[in-house]
């Protein structure tokens, strides 16, 4: 396979761009389980937005490197988890569930809020300086797209991925050991969409969110 020095700065870029994405994911995770009471992120360095914090080397690092050679793209990869105490969440005041549901929602937040600021910069700054048109498409590709990708897959209802607490919050209590079952499987389940086209289906409503940013975002841009 040739690889030109383009291929290895459309890597390297992406690859920053993941990293990136990410932290301010994970950071998203720890901050939250600590307004909820759990110490636990911090002591293990998590609340913070520094990469080395966040990075998994082989689902952050290797594989993206990887997958950005392959001719389908980037596919499969992941951030070190953040863990949580369940124990000390909420503290009372809400049940686990609920803070569960809050401590995985605020990671594709954030994945939301990393989107914002990148297009809120990129419109600003084209309004001082005209960018290369390559340079703005790899800014809305590696900025926007990539977090809006991360923000629709991360609440797909299937552990071990955020979507699967917000589902737990409203699973009836009373077949709380068929969630419990569906969770021991989740992984391979999970792992079986990324392996065939159902993966895509799913990922609809984040190509539609997708185009409908990027029309909002290149209105904004300078013609």
């Amino acid at each position: 396979m040739d690889i030109s020095n383009d291929d290895v700065q459309r890597a390297l870029l992406s690859l920053i761009a993941f990293v990136l994405s990410v932290t301010v994911h994970e950071f998203g995770h720890a901050w939250m389980a600590t307004r909820l009471g759990d110490q636990l992120p911090r002591s293990q360095g998590r609340l913070t937005l520094s990469p080395l914090a966040h990075i998994d080397p082989i689902g952050t690092i290797v594989l993206p490197l990887f997958m950005a050679f392959s001719p389908g793209g980037m596919g499969f990869a992941w951030g070190k988890p953040v863990q949580i105490n369940p124990k000390a969440l909420g503290q009372g005041r809400l049940s686990q569930r609920a803070a569960h549901a809050l401590v995985a929602l605020a990671g594709p937040t954030m994945n939301f809020l990393f989107a914002v600021l990148v297009s809120v910069v990129l419109i600003v700054v084209c309004q001082f300086a005209r960018l290369p048109e390559s340079l703005i498409r790899s800014v809305i590709r590696l900025g926007v797209l990539l977090n809006i990708t991360l923000l629709v897959f991360n609440l797909l209802p299937i552990p071990p991925l955020d979507g699967a607490s917000l589902l737990a919050l409203v699973w009836p209590a009373r077949y709380y050991t068929a969630f419990l079952t569906f969770q021991r499987w989740g992984f391979l389940l999970l792992l079986l969409l990324v392996l065939t086209p159902a993966l895509a289906v799913l990922m609809t409503p984040a190509e539609l969110l997708a185009s409908a940013w990027v029309r909002l975002l290149v209105g904004f841009l300078p013609a």
